[in-house]
């Protein structure tokens, strides 16, 4: 089985970009994996294709609002409502436990919108706390690895 991932990144800051290539680094050196990492500039839900798992790696900004890079692919995809069924995916969301109520929700918002459309989500959602957590990369990292092994 190819061991093939693409890692979809929404960030306002480069902070989730940071993340996403230190997953992308380890996952290729250290685990024989072949990683893409996106930003979701321009993105369509058209670009999400068959083929391998998606990682989404977003920050959360405001109030548990998308990074604007992330919003407008979000939206086309609330409206278009494609039929998910094919994918699987996996999200780590950075966010700050400062904002209880909408901490990490940058993450979820897609969580909560490719399970709508059918999809299935591979393990659990990770979550780095700026307010708690070690750098945002090395958790990251250690969030990433047992989760490939689930992908």
């Amino acid at each position: 089985m190819s061991k093939e991932l693409k890692i979809l990144v929404g960030t306002v800051t480069g902070n989730a970009e940071l993340v996403a290539e230190e997953m992308q680094y380890t996952l290729q050196d250290d685990h024989g994996w072949s990683v893409e990492v996106l930003s979701m500039d321009g993105m369509t839900a058209a670009d999400l294709t068959p083929g391998c798992p998606y990682l989404v790696v977003t920050s959360t900004y405001g109030v548990g609002d998308l990074p604007d890079n992330a919003q407008d692919f979000f939206d086309d995809i609330k409206a278009t409502k494609p039929d998910l069924s094919w994918l699987r995916y996996g999200v780590y969301s950075l966010g700050d436990s400062v904002y209880s109520g909408s901490f990490c929700y940058g993450g979820l918002h897609f969580d909560t919108l490719f399970t709508e459309l059918g999809a299935t989500r591979i393990g659990a959602v990770g979550r780095h706390d700026a307010s708690e957590d070690d750098l945002a990369e090395d958790c990251g990292v250690a969030w990433v690895v047992p989760w490939s092994e689930l992908a």
